[in-house]
């Protein structure tokens, strides 16, 4: 289920919005909204995205928010409990702009812009696991928690040899798992991992990893002008460390 912020943010939000950036062309902008507002879609719990709060936080909400401004449109974020389901929106045309691990099965229904952000990868470990390193996690019997139909799932399908995967709902699933102990682990980005460990006292984000996300801003496929100036404004944060500070004020850890 979507759930959408406060109509009277939204309208806060228009009411500050800045007329469109000098050098942008109308067709750009009517691609990047064609609704007229900005639909960015964020998944709860994983600060590369939203984390709910009295003041929200997130890398993908803050930019999201940052870019409408700059185009002079609505900001409207739409949050799923999972990348899951936000990625069946944006399958289903309800969304204009994701942020996210730019990968090749991504790629085949989703433009990118350049890389901006690297994370990396590795596992969180319940209270009183002995495990120590990346290479105890993987022994028979140990059940090793994933978001379900995450890249992450599929790379550790490849990866892992002993230990057995176990597909989660959603990130708040996965804490749970871990409190009552139906899990040894759970695998992610160490974004989502440290904030994951906030949650449960007693676990262990394990030093090292297995592999790495390279996050970058998306839109649909089939805007040309609006990944040009997506891609211009993403450009631009990075180097100028617009991004660097939102991963900041989001809490990032973990990154390359």
């Amino acid at each position: 289920m979507i759930r959408f912020i406060s109509a009277c943010l939204i309208c806060v939000l228009w009411a500050c919005t800045s007329p469109t950036a000098p050098g942008a062309s109308k067709e750009s902008i009517a691609q990047l909204a064609p609704t007229g507002k900005l639909r960015v879609g964020v998944y709860d719990g994983s600060p590369t995205s939203y984390v709910a709060g009295v003041t929200p936080r997130g890398v993908a909400y803050e930019m999201g928010q940052k870019l409408a401004k700059r185009a002079g449109v609505a900001f409207v974020p739409m949050v799923f409990p999972s990348n899951e389901k936000l990625y069946e929106a944006f399958r289903a045309g309800d969304i204009d702009l994701v942020f996210t691990n730019a990968t090749a099965v991504r790629r085949e229904f989703i433009d990118f812009t350049p890389t901006v952000l690297g994370i990396q990868k590795g596992y969180l470990v319940r209270p009183g696991s002995n495990a120590k390193d990346n290479a105890a996690v993987d022994r028979s019997g140990v059940r090793i928690g994933v978001s379900r139909a995450s890249t992450t799932q599929t790379e550790l399908a490849a990866i892992v040899k002993n230990a057995t995967l176990v597909p989660m709902a959603s990130l708040e699933e996965g804490v749970l798992a871990l409190e009552e102990g139906r899990i040894e682990a759970y695998a992610s980005n160490k974004a989502i991992l440290f904030e994951m460990s906030d949650k449960v006292p007693g676990s262990r984000v394990l030093d090292g990893r297995w592999g790495s996300e390279a996050f970058a801003f998306g839109i649909p496929k089939g805007r040309p002008a609006a990944l040009e100036y997506v891609s211009k404004f993403a450009t631009e944060e990075h180097d100028a460390g617009g991004l660097r500070m939102a991963a900041e004020r989001a809490g990032i850890r973990g990154t390359e």
